[in-house]
């Protein structure tokens, strides 16, 4: 029994030496080996092969789900323009506006389609695919050929008996280097060294919590990364978009003040650089969040902030409405799009469906993990704009950047029901179809 002991903690020796020496440093340092690229090169051929497996045997399926993005084919037109294409049946078309008959016909095909397939609650759900990528999350296992079979079978150990121990034992190192870096970084005054050191070991952190989840990065545009004193806004898939953002760079985050581990790092954290975090009685108090955001990015010497205005996780597919409080601080707006590869793992974080814990253990035992990122030009808020219509600006050119779809709903739809007030908006746009804008009676 004792000889067991002695192997198995040789073994236990081995297996930290190699992550160490052939993941840690590099992570570290930033640089590859090229271990990363090889898993990379391995992976993208396999599941090309598979494809074409899949592809091969179902092609009549395959070309039904590459012809088609959904159930429904909206138009894009608006309400004023879908009715006068209705109107145009009718004889004698009013004049200044009245109710027809053939309105009717509009709110029943708008309404159908939200029945059959809404814009909100789609975008809340995993991304489809159009071929499978041999994970059984993402569609259910059917046979098909014995190799396929046999090469399902081997990915499954390798992704839970090799990949998932690997990955598991980085995030524990790089969240326990975390703490342990930012709480003796905190220690020291406040000279420019221990601004230059937090951000090092904050970077380092991260590039090893990236390693764990075997993270192909790209990014794109980098002469316009986000600088000091700015505000860096990014569309919402996951969690994990705070470390694919922070290996390339240091920010300071803003959020609520969490207990137990979560609590822990964040205590660690911000003795080291000045993160903004609330108390929850301090979050519903919207002009003490404003003022604490406005004096931080007043200061130019403090990391930029980054801040998600979404405010909820989006399944990659769309960007949805933008809060305006972000908008409301001032300062230089730095957007950013990120766009994940579904075919590799799924990034979105369903919080109505899986817990942190739960969704951390199915990116552990994904494939990789593929981004990329977009650093947009700055935007300032024009004279006259609203906050807004800023938020609105940005939300765009990021959606257009990252090949997403633009929406103007509010990811609040997820959990909470359509407010009253846009009810009433669409209430009032038709009503002044109805009864005309010139309310002006007639003259004597």
């Amino acid at each position: 029994m004792e000889d067991f002991w002695v192997g198995a903690l040789w073994v236990l020796k081995i297996w930290l030496y190699l992550i160490v020496g052939l993941i840690m440093f590099p992570a570290m340092f930033g640089f590859s080996l090229g271990i990363s690229e090889t898993y990379m090169n391995i992976l993208v051929k396999t599941l090309e092969w598979a494809t074409l497996k899949i592809q091969k045997a179902k092609t009549d399926d395959q070309a039904l789900k590459a012809s088609s993005n959904g159930l429904i084919q909206r138009e894009d037109g608006s309400m004023e323009k879908e009715l006068e294409e209705l109107r145009r049946s009718r004889p004698k078309p009013p004049e200044g506006g009245d109710f027809t008959l053939s309105d009717c016909f509009y709110f029943y095909r708008r309404g159908i389609e939200s029945i059959v397939e809404d814009e909100v609650t789609q975008r809340f759900t995993s991304e489809e695919l159009v071929s499978w990528n041999l994970l059984t999350r993402t569609n259910d296992f059917q046979f098909i050929s014995l190799k396929l079979t046999l090469v399902y079978g081997i990915g499954i150990f390798v992704r839970y008996c090799i990949l998932a121990p690997l990955r598991i034992t980085l995030a524990i190192i790089g969240l326990t280097w975390l703490v342990i870096g930012t709480s003796a970084v905190g220690l020291l005054p406040n000279w420019r060294i221990k601004s230059w050191l937090s951000e090092w070991v904050h970077v380092m952190c991260y590039r090893i919590c990236a390693r764990g989840l075997s993270a192909t990065i790209r990014y794109h545009n980098r002469e316009n990364k986000p600088q000091k004193g700015g505000i860096c806004v990014a569309n919402h898939t996951s969690p994990i978009d705070i470390v694919i953002l922070c290996n390339d760079g240091c920010y300071a985050m803003v959020g609520q003040v969490h207990g137990g581990l979560m609590g822990v790092v964040q205590r660690a954290m911000v003795r080291s650089c000045p993160h903004v975090w609330f108390e929850r009685a301090e979050m519903k108090d919207r002009h003490l969040v404003t003022k604490r955001l406005r004096d931080h990015v007043s200061d130019k010497t403090k990391l930029p902030i980054l801040i998600f205005p979404e405010g909820t996780c989006v399944n990659n597919t769309s960007v949805m409405m933008f809060k305006k409080g972000s908008f409301e601080i001032g300062g230089t707006i730095y957007p950013v799009a990120m766009k994940y590869d579904p075919k590799f793992g799924d990034a979105f974080w369903n919080s109505s469906k899986y817990s942190m814990v739960n969704y951390l253990l199915r990116m552990m035992t994904s494939w990789a993990l593929v981004c990329n990122v977009w650093y947009l030009p700055a935007m300032h808020q024009q004279e006259g704009e609203s906050a807004v219509q800023f938020a609105n600006r940005v939300k765009s050119a990021i959606a257009h950047q990252g090949g997403l779809v633009d929406l103007q709903w509010d990811g609040g739809l997820k959990r909470a029901k359509v407010k009253e007030s846009f009810k009433e908006q669409q209430q009032k746009q038709y009503s002044s179809m109805v009864v005309g804008d010139d309310s002006s009676g007639h003259s004597d």
